[in-house]
């Protein structure tokens, strides 16, 4: 399961904005957010570039550390 540090998030209308923004990358399947580390996980379907997971994440307003 990816694991990716995530800059800006300080509530749950954090988490769910990114737990959607990861969910509509095409590949991504089970999303989980944890807001105190900071930290989303991920399943892929199958394999999903990088770029594409930054990019949604920066696109709902926040960084990928």
């Amino acid at each position: 399961m990816p694991t990716i540090h995530i800059l800006g998030m300080t509530c749950q209308h954090c988490v769910v904005a990114v737990e959607e923004a990861l969910g509509r990358v095409d590949g991504v399947t089970d999303v989980e957010v944890d807001l105190d580390s900071g930290m989303a996980s991920y399943s892929e379907e199958k394999r999903v570039d990088l770029a594409e997971v930054r990019r949604a994440v920066e696109e709902a307003g926040y960084k990928v550390a």
